[in-house]
């Protein structure tokens, strides 16, 4: 089967360190982390929670009024963070010869618009009113994001969504991947967005117990994967988006190439809802690999899933330990949720594109705040403060997500090709 390669033309984000790209990677490498206290003093209880936002975005600055008005704020995030990819590409907002019949847009999330469907119910049942606004459907659906991309942009090739929990955008990058690879599509607009601060979304994470805890002083610190006091995961809101294309076609119109996608594996540990099996997580480094034609010694960097949940860290570092613990070298492994939080559906993406400039800036982030590893995961390289490193090649991004469902991306440099 002939594969086409895959250029990786575009990047943008609405992060909690605002949108540059540079800005936000350096933030990473110095291990700020952007976690906070938020608090929410919504009857029936107030909740204060370690947390993630980006105070800093102004979806009608961005968008314009009447276009963010006609969205929830995950699609807001998700399309200027694709807006902000397809200007990196150096692309028009409107076709001008070419056309974009084949060109799509896969988004991942994993909530939608539940600040939308939050409203509505508060409309009815505290302020006692007997309608809802009539844009609550198109607000609240789960496509709204990459509808109004694919709107914006005169996309008119596929354009979906996928809702897998923690891997809805790596999956959704993965199956752009394998439309362009396969030559279907020319370039495919992909990548996630997320807002978890709902009231009753908050108040269910806190159910399950698996938030980390943290006050004023020591919420900064509260994510820390990988370490022995380590609590649990931090929530945060964003977008993150990737530019796919046909690698002749971006070299003909002269595009940047921040980096190559090389492959993408998935699988289910089709065992349990919330518990990660390392088996699963194994078939989907291997599958990947496979996928990729490359080698465990080929891969020089992870940027691992790790929530720093108690189980979940564990497993992830068992599965990595059981592909690359034999081989003459062990990829260096960090866990940047530490300090940009867990985007849900969001995260997979957010990630990937900390994974591609690791590869292009030659530098790796570190795990913040790793200061005394668990020995349930050690025996991998850790990275626990930042890294020039300039033999950098190839890198994967993990994703393991609640449902048992398992996404892993490989990346190149541009100049291994």
């Amino acid at each position: 089967m002939n594969r086409c390669r895959v250029a990786i033309t575009g990047l943008g984000l609405v992060s909690p360190f605002g949108n540059s790209l540079a800005d936000f990677f350096q933030r990473l490498l110095n291990g700020e982390s952007a976690v906070h206290l938020l608090r929410l003093d919504d009857p029936p209880r107030a909740l204060a929670i370690p947390f993630v936002s980006c105070p800093g975005f102004a979806a009608e600055t961005v968008l314009g009024k009447a276009l963010a008005g006609t969205m929830d704020r995950f699609a807001q995030l998700g399309t200027a963070a694709a807006f902000a990819a397809w200007d990196d590409a150096g692309l028009g907002r409107r076709p001008e010869a070419e056309s974009r019949e084949h060109w799509g847009v896969t988004w991942g999330t994993a909530l939608g618009g539940t600040l939308a469907y939050e409203k509505g119910y508060r409309e009815l049942w505290q302020k006692g009113r007997e309608r809802i606004s009539p844009l609550s459907v198109i607000l609240g659906m789960n496509n709204a994001a990459n509808a109004h991309i694919s709107i914006q942009l005169a996309l008119g090739g596929v354009s979906m969504s996928y809702t897998v929990a923690c891997a809805s955008s790596s999956i959704a990058i993965g199956e752009a991947f394998r439309r362009v690879r396969s030559g279907e599509a020319t370039i495919m607009l992909t990548g996630g967005s997320d807002v978890p601060q709902a009231y009753g979304v908050a108040r269910a994470w806190e159910a399950l117990r698996v938030l980390a805890s943290g006050d004023e002083t020591t919420s900064a610190t509260a994510c820390r994967p990988f370490s022995a006091d380590r609590s649990g995961l931090v929530l945060g809101e964003g977008g993150a988006a990737l530019v796919l294309e046909n690698w002749e076609h971006a070299t003909a119109r002269g595009a940047r190439i921040h980096g190559e996608m090389l492959g993408y594996g998935t699988t289910c540990d089709h065992a349990h809802l919330v518990r990660p099996e390392v088996d699963g997580q194994t078939r989907a480094l291997r599958a990947t690999l496979v996928d990729a034609a490359l080698n465990p010694d080929d891969v020089d960097y992870i940027n691992a899933h790790g929530t720093a949940t108690v189980e979940g860290d564990p497993v992830e570092v068992d599965a990595i330990r059981a592909i690359f613990g034999s081989g003459r070298k062990k990829p260096a492994l960090s866990g940047t949720k530490s300090m940009h939080g867990h985007l849900l559906g969001a995260a997979g993406a957010m990630e990937a594109i900390v994974t591609i400039l690791a590869l292009r800036e030659q530098a790796l982030p570190p795990t913040a705040h790793l200061d005394r590893i668990d020995p349930a995961c050690a025996g991998v390289d850790h990275v626990t403060s930042a890294r020039c490193d300039g033999s950098l090649r190839t890198a994967l991004s993990n994703s393991f997500a609640f449902g048992g469902s398992n996404a892993v991306l490989a990346f190149r440099t541009a100049a291994s090709g």
